[in-house]
């Protein structure tokens, strides 16, 4: 089909407008990775905007050796899987079970869900409950509050209720009970939907700083984010990050000894970040397709 003057314009408007809204984006995440991988003192001079100007690992090294960074990582990494699956699992056979028009009080039971959605006790009463409930300075308080999300719960019970009926009463008929249904053609039949409902509250868990910087005072039960949100906000904490690899690094071998005096706490922010951001930014794209799909799928009823 060929293209009139005035569709030529706005198709070439809208590629240079979108491509400068990609980098704009794209750059911020590009000059940390600069600064992260050249030389601390160096990058203090300036001018450094796209590439890294005196090469160097002495930032990244310092951040993945610190035992504090690696029990941020750690935990950051089990809550994540750990969330995000149990919070699948319990929200979806709550959706399961609210998908069946003839559970008795299936409407009450909604608004009643809908509640604590829409209507907050506030934080001083969520922080009484979760100290009667023994989660303070617990590694639970990241997992047990949030294994009943109630708007994925709304999600996953009109994907449920779009599944045919026919289904469900052919393998009724031949035997299978409810939860045996569940596994065998809810499941398999909802898998785009539960890929995208899973990578949102992967990378809510995995983003998450506010739970383990208020419920926690451990630092070694610290995620990742709350560490680097401590280092950003707290100079002195940057400035023990670097005399720790400092004097861990003068144990190994001069040259070690001799790049870590280079490093700066600004060098050491932007390295921390890196490796806050990059393993989201990896997982992301390979579970595009999926989060695609479920959101898509079940938009258009026949």
């Amino acid at each position: 089909m060929k293209l009139s003057k005035g569709e030529k314009t706005f198709g070439v408007f809208n590629t240079i407008l979108l491509s400068l809204l990609a980098l704009s984006t794209l750059y911020p995440f590009i000059y940390m990775a600069a600064l992260a991988l050249n030389e601390g003192l160096d990058s203090v001079k300036g001018g450094i905007y796209l590439w890294p100007r005196e090469f160097t690992w002495i930032n990244i090294q310092t951040v993945v050796t610190n035992p504090l960074v690696q029990d941020a990582f750690l935990i950051t990494l089990a809550r994540t899987i750990m969330g995000t699956l149990g919070t699948v699992f319990i929200t979806g056979i709550c959706a399961y079970a609210l998908s069946f028009r003839t559970l008795p009080f299936r409407k009450s039971l909604m608004v009643y869900f809908l509640i604590p959605m829409l209507f907050s006790g506030g934080l001083i009463p969520y922080y009484i409950q979760l100290r009667e409930l023994g989660l303070i300075d617990s590694f639970w308080v990241y997992i047990i509050p949030g294994l009943l999300n109630i708007w994925n719960l709304i999600v996953m019970r009109s994907f449920f209720e779009n599944i045919p009926e026919s289904l469900i009463e052919a393998a009724e008929i031949d035997g299978a009970n409810p939860l045996t249904i569940f596994w065998k053609i809810v499941i398999p039949m909802s898998m785009p939907m539960l890929a995208a409902i899973s990578l949102f509250t992967a990378v809510a868990h995995w983003n998450s700083w506010f739970d383990g910087a208020y419920y926690v005072n451990e630092m070694n039960l610290k995620p990742m984010q709350t560490y680097l949100q401590n280092i950003l906000m707290n100079a002195d904490a940057a400035q023990n990050l670097r005399q720790g690899s400092a004097t861990a690094s003068a144990s190994s071998n001069a040259a070690v000894a001799a790049a870590s005096r280079t490093i700066t706490p600004m060098a050491l922010k932007m390295a921390v970040v890196i490796l806050g951001t990059l393993p989201i930014l990896i997982i992301y794209p390979l579970l595009q397709r999926f989060f695609v799909k479920g959101v898509m799928v079940g938009g258009v009823k026949e």
